[in-house]
């Protein structure tokens, strides 16, 4: 006989697990299954653990710039105090006891296994049964992706959760991927005093992002020390107990550790959505509008495709709640989705490229500063490096997509994304006032560039 629930949460991750507590808290008999951590890839791999390790690194960047500012220092890198912090404070030595205990707490059923969704309303964990009498709520995240280059299987390559595991910064390090966690990790680890290549396939770092963003970024690193090489894709993997050697085209490239950070994946097929008549060779599901799959089956987070990130699957989280609770919730809007890139500086961005806006046929206008130019990126001097980018629709007075890098890159776009996700009128914008002398002042100058 299958077990017996109002509702069935497969993947505990930030989205799931806020999901689950909520309508559990409500009344509702939740069982929650989780195969790995309960709080998923963000408290244990990712966001968390990732942005301790990238903060020491930047207090000893911040360090070597006192010279250039403010006298004399000597800087002496040590990665064990990262270490215990991310094993004491963030990650309870990967031990997700705590977040169980808050989740039964809340008067949810915990089961932890691989879940395969086995029809409209049944669930299969490792030979038991669930039926779920109101809904099930898929949150089953994203797993690194591993491209099959030769001689790779079987080596100690590291991906992003070894890296963020280890104990040590290593001697030297190859990165393959210049995208946002690739560059975060490199930077990080060179800072620490590790020499480091990173390998990227496109002609470009951050390819998601305005080529101006990536470009900033690359000559920052390359000014660190750090070797980038875009346009390079490696063709072969070799490892003979203690050294990687990566063969690109006629060039080889050697370190002791070697990260794969060439993306996400996930397993539809797997997680049983054939059951539901969906097609288990795309690499998202689509929702409607209150995050529906299918009737009474909901998907939030990284397998919806809109941004494999922890403030998408709990801004999800709560519209699938409430529509499960029986609530009237506004549509999932995405047209003003932010992101950044927690390198130094920060790339924050929202909404459309400038390429994906003219792709769609707006009438496209757009308008950079460079943040050394105002006022604050000019007293701020070392470590000023940064640009606010605005993608403009002129047809309706509006910003639809926006850039903020810089030092404090991820909080000037707060203000940006705000105004794209209001739709402000430009003009509204303009008449604005803003504080003297800040970094988000940059973004008037901007304004004053659109016509």
């Amino acid at each position: 006989m299958a077990e017996q629930a109002d509702v069935i949460v497969i993947g505990m991750g930030p989205g799931g697990e806020a999901a689950a507590a909520r309508l559990a808290k409500a009344g509702l008999s939740v069982v929650g299954i989780e195969k790995n951590l309960v709080g998923g890839e963000c408290p244990y791999y990712g966001c968390i653990p990732s942005k301790m390790m990238i903060r020491a690194a930047d207090s000893l960047a911040e360090a070597r710039r006192v010279p250039e500012l403010a006298g004399t220092v000597q800087v002496a890198p040590d990665f064990a105090p990262v270490a215990r912090r991310i094993r004491d404070e963030a990650t309870d030595d990967w031990d997700d006891t705590v977040a169980v205990e808050r989740f039964e707490k809340a008067g949810g059923r915990f089961v932890r296994g691989t879940a395969r969704i086995t029809g409209a309303k049944t669930v299969r964990v490792d030979g038991q049964d669930f039926e779920a009498a109101r809904a099930i709520l898929v949150n089953t995240g994203t797993d690194p992706a591993v491209p099959p280059i030769p001689g790779l299987d079987g080596t100690p390559y590291w991906t992003n959760r070894e890296a963020i595991a280890a104990t040590d910064a290593p001697d030297s390090l190859i990165v393959l991927g210049g995208g946002p966690i690739g560059l975060e990790l490199a930077q990080a680890f060179a800072r620490f005093g590790t020499r480091v290549e990173v390998l990227e396939a496109l002609e470009a770092l951050l390819p998601l992002e305005e080529p101006e963003a990536g470009q900033l970024v690359q000559d920052v690193l390359t000014a660190e020390g750090i070797g980038i090489h875009t346009g390079t894709r490696a063709e072969r993997i070799d490892h003979d107990g203690t050294t990687f050697t990566v063969t690109a085209a006629d060039t080889t490239y050697t370190g002791q550790r070697l990260l794969v950070a060439t993306g996400r994946r996930t397993d539809l097929d797997a997680l049983g959505l054939g059951s539901l008549g969906l097609d288990t060779g795309a690499r998202t599901v689509r929702t409607d509008g209150h995050l529906r799959i299918a009737d009474g089956v909901y998907a939030i987070g990284d397998i919806t495709g809109h941004g494999a990130f922890t403030h998408m699957s709990m801004y999800q989280a709560r519209i699938a709640a409430d529509h499960i609770l029986g609530e009237q919730p506004s549509e999932a809007e995405y047209h003003a989705v932010p992101r950044v890139t927690f390198t130094d500086p920060e790339v924050g961005a929202v909404g459309l490229t400038e390429r994906q806006a003219r792709d769609q046929g707006l009438p496209v206008a757009t308008a950079t500063a460079q943040v050394p130019s105002s006022a604050r990126g000019w007293i701020h001097k070392a470590g000023n490096q940064g640009l606010i980018k605005l993608v403009a629709d002129t047809g309706r007075g509006i910003l639809v997509g926006a850039t903020s890098a810089g030092p404090t890159g991820g909080e000037v776009l707060s203000m940006l994304t705000l105004a794209v996700h209001e739709r402000t009128p430009i003009q509204r914008l303009r008449e604005m006032i803003y504080a003297y002398p800040t970094f988000h002042r940059a973004v008037e100058d901007a304004l004053g560039q659109l016509p």
